[in-house]
């Protein structure tokens, strides 16, 4: 196979090739996390045997980890972290429990040795932050009350990935000088050493800081990648993982003016350097042990697929979540994590593992990751099948979410309005000023909370389930409008008044004329499309002559 000596060539014909699969999986629809995995295989070991820079290469996937997580980071204050704090931690700590337990049960039942059982039952439990965050990102439902709850269990298991590893190199190492249970506590101490500065900085520096270089757009963000990168590099001198390192540094900015503009510099770099990751973790599979494990890794399989996710529903259900939420909270743990397989090359070099077993844990790896993307991306289609079946974990009263909402007035609100962006918070607080009675409902706890007091009554909720939609007062309002300019979820709601009997007046927002006119012929009675409704207005003002604007009058 042809290799090259150039790594410049070599990396701009992975990015070319890179560039054709992606062409072809948007053309197809399918995920682009696949296709670039895909990429990785054929340039990798395993295919044409391209990569020889694979240092440089492994060097850009730890950046772009880096970066991922501290943007991450950025999307989250603290007092979001304290309010899935509790279901993040008991959910994290219970499906890796869990999976641990009856993953070892059934390697044990598949005539694996107790060692490589407990390495195969481990590796279950992990799943990949990196994958789960990216495909989130791209549906944009980090801020959703589901996505804020999976990246903290997610960051949950990667602190544990960091303790199962101290205790397997320790076993590992007869003649260590020191004890296990030492090396957690120093790895302990060191974190909260870590987190003491990281909060002197953040009351201290980094407003000041932080003021001084937004003078700067180019300055601010070569900051922000300095500090990303300098921290996951702490993080990982002081025993814990890059992602938590990085994590924490985004959380550190998270609390000033300047997170959403450091968040909008940084996504196209983020982007561009998880390439190389995707890439990265296709060309390390090692394919060449696969054929003997594939009645083990079906069953490996399956059990991650159904498994982790079914624990994830019946804790949270427990604690008083919809089904909804358990359920798309739930999916995001249907993979193993590209530590498993780091887990795996660890046990191989110590002596606990041989390829065989490494071999399985790759190939389970590769069917979960590749399954699982599909599941996330199809989320919503999926629940809305088996949602039935999922009643019976839900609590009659889910307080969890209820408790979100505010008080109702006592005749019931006129409108019912979905989404609070930017449109959909005017649109209800000029409603409210007029003297409308509305319930605003949004997927983000954030803006519940931040709209408080504007005049109108506030609930949690998604658009898109269509069992929340059913347990509104349909039958009682005028009108329901929708500011999300989201085919789907416009879909959704018509379908959804239309089978509650009711029917008020459907007011739905689009991107274009040409989509406003088909939602007006799939029933809406009002079809908004905000930019070219305001270049309407503005070229009426533009062209009336003697009308003052609102700045003159």
């Amino acid at each position: 196979m042809p290799t090259f000596d150039n790594v410049f060539y070599e990396i701009s014909a992975i990015l070319a090739l890179a560039t054709f699969a992606g062409v072809a999986a948007l053309i197809l629809r399918q995920p682009l996390i696949v296709a670039f995995i895909a990429v990785g295989i054929v340039v990798g070991p395993a295919g044409m045997e391209w990569v020889a820079a694979a240092d440089q290469v492994d060097l850009l996937a730890r950046m772009g980890i880096a970066l991922l997580l501290f943007v991450v980071g950025l999307r989250l204050d603290l007092h979001v972290i304290r309010t899935v704090g509790p279901v993040a931690l008991a959910t994290g700590l219970g499906q890796v429990f869990f999976t641990a337990a009856v993953g070892y049960l059934i390697a044990i039942a598949l005539g694996f040795a107790p060692i490589p059982a407990l390495y195969i039952a481990v590796a279950l439990t992990f799943s990949s932050t990196i994958i789960i965050v990216k495909l989130l990102s791209d549906k944009r439902e980090l801020d959703t009350l589901h996505g804020r709850i999976a990246v903290g269990f997610l960051i949950v298991q990667d602190i544990v990935v960091v303790l199962v590893m101290i205790g397997l190199t320790a076993l590992g190492s007869s003649g260590a000088a020191t004890s296990p249970a030492l090396e957690v506590l120093l790895v302990l101490l060191k974190g909260g050493a870590m987190l003491a500065v990281l909060a002197a900085l953040m009351r201290w520096v980094l407003p000041g800081l932080l003021r001084r270089l937004a003078h700067s757009g180019e300055l601010l963000l070569l900051f922000a990648i300095a500090w990303a990168i300098v921290w996951a590099s702490a993080g990982d001198m002081l025993g814990f993982s890059k992602e938590v390192g990085a994590f924490l540094a985004g959380i550190s900015i998270a609390s000033t003016p300047y997170r959403e503009l450091v968040a909008a510099r940084m996504t196209g770099l983020r982007d561009f350097l998880l390439l190389f990751f995707f890439i990265d973790l296709g060309a390390g599979l090692d394919l060449g042990a696969l054929g003997a494990n594939l009645m083990p890794a079906a069953v490996f399989s399956v059990f991650v697929l159904l498994g982790n996710p079914l624990i994830v529903i019946v804790i949270m259900g427990w604690m008083g979540y919809r089904r909804r939420t358990g359920f798309l909270a739930g999916l995001t743990v249907a993979q193993i994590s590209e530590f498993s397989l780091v887990l795996a090359a660890l046990g191989l070099s110590i002596g606990h593992l041989d390829r065989d077993t490494v071999g399985l844990i790759t190939l389970v790896g590769l069917v979960t990751i590749s399954v699982s993307t599909y599941m996330i991306l199809y989320s919503h289609r999926i629940y809305l099948r088996f949602a039935p079946w999922l009643a019976v974990f839900e609590r009659r009263v889910p307080y969890a979410e209820t408790r979100l909402q505010s008080r109702a007035s006592d005749d019931g609100p006129d409108v019912i309005l979905f989404g609070l962006g930017r449109f959909g918070s005017a649109v209800a607080r000029i409603l409210a000023e007029r003297g409308i009675r509305v319930l605003a409902v949004d997927s983000d706890p954030d803006r519940v909370r931040s709209r408080s007091g504007e005049g109108y009554e506030l609930r949690y909720g998604d658009a898109e389930d269509p069992e929340f939609v059913g347990s509104l007062p349909l039958d009682r309002v005028q009108c329901v409008v929708n500011t999300l300019r989201d085919p789907h979820v416009n879909r959704v709601l018509i379908h959804g008044i239309e089978h509650s009997g009711s029917r008020p007046r459907i007011v739905l927002t689009a991107d274009t004329d040409r989509e406003a006119q088909a939602l007006r012929a799939r029933g809406a009675d009002v079809a908004l499309v905000p930019y070219s409704d305001a270049a309407r207005d503005a070229a009426d003002r533009i062209l009336a002559t003697g009308e003052p604007s609102p700045a003159e009058a």
